[in-house]
């Protein structure tokens, strides 16, 4: 009976008792609601860690899961949105809860990374396109050389492990701040208010109709899946285009070969790692000729003569060419490729333990990620990220909404858009962290007076 009374004390003391009438409101509700989907995002995202893509891909209780874990992130992102907008409209960052919107501004940008990286792991198309434009976005702000989303295990531990400690310190703090600052009050002397007991009965009955209602949504409207795509694919489905692409690596000509942008992180050799290697690995396992040494110990006029027959060949301005090696080397990849056995050799290549890079960047290179994008409508003219592949529920990231804009508008012709767009959303965020502190900005919200709302008494 002592230990049930102490955890009842230590849970009454968890919550605030008395508070301003108006904080029983809904509206004051949305940090709290905010929390639930965060613990329902680590429920279900140790559950997924567990049993592993293939669970959550195929296998009908993982799929729910799946579906959970998005409309958990839906529903976290909408609550810290509005929670956000709450404390601006109130102006209660003022001093003394300056660090508490530092927090609680600083959990909101983790968690905006958070779930671009949940994205990049899902296992599907979508992960590939957008692990492929993510990853132009690094580059251009010039961290691409150490943070990649071509990486999935470094994406998987950043995901897992690496943010969602960094939120619950954040969480943690903001939390403390609140705790011991109480929920604050108004800052105008002409604000008349009650100090009232704080209603957690309802409090609780809201956190449960959202649980019941994210479990709903997810059996209504389950999380869209299309198959990724894969070299194997490519190469039974078009092999002409397998044989271009590979030739355009060997050549020198690739997206990947010739990648520019503020940092180029891709600075292995395309011919090496998409010809050579490869090629090297099946020679070895057939015990056949090695047509590339012969093509490579003939002399630069001969070679460049059987390129550029080899080029018209594969884009069918004449027949199969006889007596050209670089011809059979292709074909014996692209075979291949067809098998399987390609993408295998690409993902045992890398020896940072990458498995990934390799092959989405040989897929970029081969312009199917981009064409299916331009099908489903998924594009940066298209608004892509802030949808689903499907067109249907759930809408995707609607919250890159502003990226979007500025893709259209300021950026629209800017050569330098990755970088570029970097800048302006780093000014942004060093604005929204620095806000409390800016003389004349931080008085914006009294002049606009919505506060007249959200104070308002509640009627007797």
């Amino acid at each position: 009976m002592k230990e049930d009374a102490k955890l009842k004390d230590i849970f009454a003391n968890l919550m605030i008792k008395r508070v301003p009438s108006y904080a029983n409101k809904f509206f004051y509700s949305l940090g709290f609601l905010s929390m639930i989907c965060f613990a329902i995002l680590i429920a279900t995202g140790v559950v997924m860690a567990a049993f592993g893509p293939t669970w959550w891909l195929t296998n009908p209780t993982g799929q729910y899961l799946r579906s959970i874990h998005l409309w958990s992130t839906q529903a976290f992102i909408f609550f810290m949105l509005l929670h956000l907008l709450i404390v601006f409209l109130t102006s209660a960052y003022k001093k003394p809860r300056r660090l508490t919107w530092v927090a609680g501004a600083l959990m909101f940008l983790f968690l905006m990374a958070e779930a671009e990286f949940g994205y990049v792991l899902r296992g599907d198309y979508s992960s590939q396109y957008r692990s492929l434009q993510g990853a132009d976005f690094f580059n251009g702000s010039g961290i691409g050389g150490f943070l990649s989303e071509l990486n999935y295990r470094q994406i998987y531990g950043i995901h897992i492990v690496v943010v969602p400690a960094i939120l619950i310190a954040l969480l943690f703090v903001h939390y403390l701040l609140i705790r011991t600052r109480g929920i604050a009050k108004p800052y105008r002397k002409d604000v008349d208010y009650q100090v009232v007991d704080a209603n957690h009965i309802t409090l609780f009955v809201r956190g449960g109709v959202l649980i019941a209602a994210i479990l709903g949504l997810s059996i209504i409207y389950p999380s869209p899946f299309i198959i990724s795509t894969s070299i194997q694919s490519v190469a039974q489905q078009d092999p002409q285009l397998m044989s271009q692409t590979l030739l355009s690596e060997y050549t020198h000509t690739s997206d990947t070969a010739t990648y520019l942008d503020n940092i180029d992180p891709y600075t292995f050799n395309a011919r090496t790692i998409y010809v050579a290697q490869p090629y090297g690995k099946l020679i070895e396992a057939q015990g056949s000729r090695d047509q590339l040494a012969v093509f490579e110990a003939e002399p630069t006029a001969l070679q460049n003569a059987q390129i550029q027959n080899a080029t018209d060949y594969y884009n069918g301005k004449t027949k199969q060419p006889v007596n050209n090696p670089l011809v059979s080397v292709i074909g014996a990849l692209t075979t291949m490729a067809g098998s399987g056995l390609y993408q295998d050799s690409l993902n045992s290549a890398n020896p940072s333990g990458d498995q990934t890079t390799y092959a989405v960047r040989f897929l970029g290179d081969t312009g199917v990620l981009d064409a299916k994008a331009q099908a489903l409508g998924l594009t940066t003219d298209q608004y892509g990220m802030l949808k689903e592949e499907t067109n249907k529920f759930p809408v995707g990231a609607w919250w890159l909404a502003p990226i979007g804009v500025l893709d259209h508008t300021v950026l629209a012709n800017d050569a330098n858009g990755d970088r570029d767009g970097v800048i302006i959303i780093g000014a942004f965020v060093m604005l929204l962290i620095a806000f409390p502190f800016i003389p004349g900005l931080n008085a914006i919200p009294d002049k606009l007076q919505v506060w007249r709302l959200i104070w308002r008494q509640p009627k007797r």
